[in-house]
């Protein structure tokens, strides 16, 4: 690859109400952009850094912009896997080039993965974590939503599943713990989740805790989050879960990410495609994998209160593929 100049761009875009999890509450989504060019042809990527992880913006830039003069001196997207750790800063750069390649040789990015065109997905709309009358109001105003994902927290969660299933009837539910579940509660929440009818449930437990999974009966799958990040994960976590979130903030960007699922459907594992909180350029190189996910979790931009120009096409939880000129 030719020598590539390389800029790293902190954005903030506000939310379109407050989003809360079992480790707090946010009004904006803090990311990071990777830009790379030759002069003539550009690409992009977005990341978001996870304080979950370790990560901040300020170090996320710095990571980026360390990578200049590799970039420069005509670093492949290949070498950089070895270069960087997996995390945000990977994540953006990777995805960038990603972008670079398709938008600079003319072929779609689908293609140069060895890929099928992309096709319509349909996401699921998260159900920040609130009171169940909270809840059950969110899921009203999001009737129009096929799959509703609820982010719960361990105590009370069985009266916000009753809520919500008593308010949207008719809708497909999947759960986000966060990792706030515990042994002594697991079981009886679990039920609670068949009982209302939910697919998967993700990251019970927190990941150092997760061992007690392992050939453990359960009505409803599991789905590793914060328990998975590259293939390097798969051997230690197989056993315990069902399925894997692959993010590619986690992973490190969209080479990994292939890779990874390649490797978790080997190992016998669903897949769901999630995300961050971010903008239609995080989300748009996600869509590969969610082609061929079981489940879709790309509903970032959704929750802004505005999200980029020209960016991703969503209808009643459709997600549209990327035009080209946008990214790939």
């Amino acid at each position: 690859m030719r020598g590539l100049n390389l800029v790293a761009k902190a954005e903030n875009w506000p939310l379109a109400r407050a989003f809360t999890i079992s480790r707090g509450s946010k009004t904006e989504a803090r990311v990071v952009l990777a830009l790379v060019n030759d002069g003539e042809h550009f690409g992009w990527g977005e990341c978001v850094p996870y304080a979950r992880y370790g990560e901040t913006v300020e170090g996320v830039v710095a990571a980026i912009n360390a990578m200049r003069n590799s970039l420069a001196g005509g670093m492949r997207r290949d070498e950089m896997q070895t270069a960087m750790p997996p995390g945000a800063a990977r994540n953006a750069i990777d995805c960038a080039l990603w972008d670079y390649e398709a938008k600079s040789s003319g072929v779609p990015v689908t293609q140069i993965a060895g890929a099928s065109e992309m096709r319509t997905v349909t996401t699921a709309f998260t159900i920040s974590l609130g009171t169940p009358e909270e809840m059950a109001a969110q899921a009203r105003a999001a009737v129009h939503m096929p799959l509703l994902k609820l982010k719960l927290c361990g105590e009370g969660d069985e009266a916000r599943l009753a809520a919500v299933r008593q308010t949207a009837p008719n809708a497909r539910l999947i759960v986000d713990a966060n990792e706030a579940w515990s042994a002594a509660n697991l079981l009886s929440l679990l039920a609670a989740c068949a009982d209302a009818g939910v697919e998967v449930v993700e990251q019970p437990l927190p990941a150092a805790d997760d061992a007690i999974l392992k050939g453990m009966p359960r009505d409803v799958p599991l789905c590793a989050d914060e328990s998975l990040h590259d293939r390097r994960d798969l051997d230690r976590i197989a056993a315990r879960y069902n399925a894997v979130n692959i993010k590619l903030d986690k992973a490190g960007g969209l080479t990994e990410a292939l890779a990874l699922t390649d490797a978790a459907e080997a190992h016998g594992l669903k897949i769901m495609a999630g995300c961050m909180v971010g903008t239609s350029l995080a989300m748009a190189p996600a869509l590969l994998i969610a082609q061929r996910a079981t489940w879709v979790d790309l509903d970032g931009p959704l929750l802004l209160a505005r999200d980029r120009e020209d960016g991703l096409s969503y209808s009643a939880g459709i997600i549209a593929p990327p035009l080209r000129t946008f990214w790939g």
